[in-house]
């Protein structure tokens, strides 16, 4: 079982350099309601356009009216991307909520999230198999492909993604449950909810500012998941000790590590000493349970 210098997902859920950026901010209702963060040193990219954003060394702010946001940063991020400041593109539209009440602000392409430091969702499954008794015995590990922008190769939940734009994370997880394992909704109806888990930190594309969502599937012994989308080299139903000491020694992406260690902890599977340790390394990335609500 994992040992008292392991689980580094920890740290890295919350290792941003908050100095290295400034906050964004989208005025609205007469006040700067604050919705991100950009890098310093993309502040003189972002001065090109005065008539959208005011630029300066303590903060950056769109200031259109909210019928015209959205539009400006579909037009920038383009501009950016082809710059090289935006890495990717995923035709992907997600919220960009205010980050004191989650107020809908405007939406922003998936790929240009984090580069504006907005608050981003994702919705994770831990599927597992328990014995006669309900103990989970197995968790159903994926491993990332190779070809992936983010995390490539790396070990992954049975089911991931992130929650895009009139989407709950609810019925994310169970639209990736299809594309990522081949569950129908049928398969899917004993979905548990988990926490919901804070990350912070800085990546190659900019900042990760996101809250996943966990959940828990017992799924039966005798049942084989399919990757439908590509997105996955290959799934395997792992014993929970190795599962966890894999996640433990950092093999998993950051985001699938908190989940899996959220479901070790709830379910009281890490001997007690480890328990209290990590229950208490990890409480400052809980804010609160999952949704079951569409």
């Amino acid at each position: 079982m994992p040992g008292s210098a392991t689980w580094p997902a920890i740290a890295a859920a919350r290792a941003a350099d908050a100095a290295a950026r400034v906050p964004f901010a989208i005025a609205d209702a007469g006040r700067a309601r604050p919705a991100g963060s950009v890098a310093r040193v993309h502040l003189a990219a972002l001065a090109r356009w005065p008539e959208a954003l005011a630029v300066d060394e303590s903060q950056v702010t769109l200031r259109l009216p909210a019928p015209e946001r959205s539009a400006f940063l579909a037009q920038a991020n383009r501009a950016l991307h082809a710059a090289g400041l935006i890495v990717g593109w995923r035709d992907e539209t997600y919220p960009v909520p205010a980050l004191d009440d989650g107020r809908l602000l405007a939406t922003v392409e998936r790929a240009a999230a984090r580069f504006w430091g907005t608050l981003t969702f994702g919705a994770h499954c831990n599927g597992y198999v328990a014995d006669e008794h309900g103990r989970p015995t197995h968790l159903w590990i994926a491993r990332r492909s190779y070809t992936k922008p983010t995390d490539p190769g790396l070990l992954d939940n049975l089911i991931g993604g992130g929650v895009p734009h009139g989407q709950s994370p609810f019925e994310c997880v169970q639209r990736e449950g299809w594309e990522e394992a081949g569950l129908t909704p049928a398969q899917m109806a004993g979905l548990q909810p988990g926490r919901r888990l804070r990350v912070q930190r800085d990546v190659a594309e900019g900042l990760q500012r996101e809250e996943v969502s966990a959940y828990d599937l017992a799924l039966p012994p005798d049942l084989q998941p399919v990757n439908q989308d590509g997105e996955l080299h290959s799934l395997a139903l792992m014993p929970l000790p190795e599962a966890l000491a894999r996640a433990a020694a950092g093999e998993m992406t950051v985001d699938a590590t908190l989940v899996t260690l959220d479901f070790a902890l709830r379910r009281g599977l890490l001997p007690p000493a480890e328990h209290q340790r990590l229950a208490a390394a990890a409480a400052p990335l809980w804010s609160g349970p999952s949704s079951l609500a569409p």
